[in-house]
């Protein structure tokens, strides 16, 4: 595994913004460069997997009644909520990976998000390893998939990839607190809020200060790697607010995945 990292923070921005950065992120990475752990936070704000039925999900009229802001990921999964959480984004090189393979890369990626519920005082499984059934459900909190975390028989968050040429995406999200009476009203069906963790429900207060602190510690306790603190340099910045403007911000896009260019 690779031992330098840039960690770049970027603070707490609007839901199109924080997708355009990962996009950007992971289109101006080059070969030989290193590879990246990014962290941000969100306002409240829902976001969907690239393939979401958002119309299938949600109830669009409260959506803009609302005035709720929304973004359609670049990676896959459900409907997911946001505002108490810290989220990450991984951008590496696949062939680093080579040893793991594809298939158990999203496992092993997933590991520092263990290492990091362990250091909090937590046994977290992935729900594989506890033979929990999958289901479905275009609303992420509501399905189970392989690999999602799970705490005290509750899943823990959202993790999502995406490949694109020789370079592997990965971003999830560890919720601090979850701001169930925001976003009530606004699914179709059971929205998996009820029974979803965060930490606030497991009794652990913490800041996300805090918690970035000790996700950066976990981090490179696991891979035994050193992470190099950084800024989004000039060509990255420049492609965001490209995305932004062009992708980001469009709700062909949001709502209707109808202008992705990738």
């Amino acid at each position: 595994m690779l031992k330098r990292w840039r960690l770049i923070d970027t603070g707490i921005g609007t839901a199109q913004y924080n997708m355009a950065v990962d996009e950007a992120l992971l289109n101006s990475h080059t070969k030989g460069s290193l590879p990246i752990l990014r962290l941000y936070r969100w306002e409240n704000s829902l976001s969907f997997g690239r393939f979401s039925d958002v119309k299938s999900a949600l109830d669009l009229k409260t959506l803009q009644e609302k005035r709720l802001p929304h973004v359609r990921r670049m990676t896959g999964g459900g409907v997911l909520v946001h505002g108490g959480d810290l989220s990450y984004a991984l951008v590496l090189p696949r062939e680093s990976l080579e040893d793991v393979g594809v298939k158990k890369s999203y496992q092993y990626l997933c590991g520092f998000l263990l290492e990091l519920y362990k250091k909090l005082g937590f046994y977290a499984a992935f729900a594989h390893d506890l033979n929990l059934q999958n289901s479905k459900s275009a609303i992420c909190m509501a399905s189970y998939e392989p690999y999602d975390i799970i705490i005290e028989g509750k899943k823990m968050g959202g993790n999502a990839q995406r490949y694109r040429k020789n370079m592997l995406f990965q971003h999830g999200t560890v919720p601090i607190t979850l701001n169930r009476e925001h976003f009530k009203n606004l699914f179709l069906e059971e929205s998996g809020l009820g029974a979803a963790a965060s930490l606030e429900t497991m009794q652990k207060e913490m800041t996300h200060a805090q918690l970035s602190a000790l996700l950066i510690e976990a981090f490179e306790t696991f891979f035994d790697a050193t992470l190099l603190p950084d800024t989004l340099n000039r060509s990255e910045k420049r492609r965001a607010y490209e995305l932004l403007a062009n992708k980001y911000s469009q709700e062909g896009w949001n709502r209707d995945a109808k202008h992705d260019a990738t």
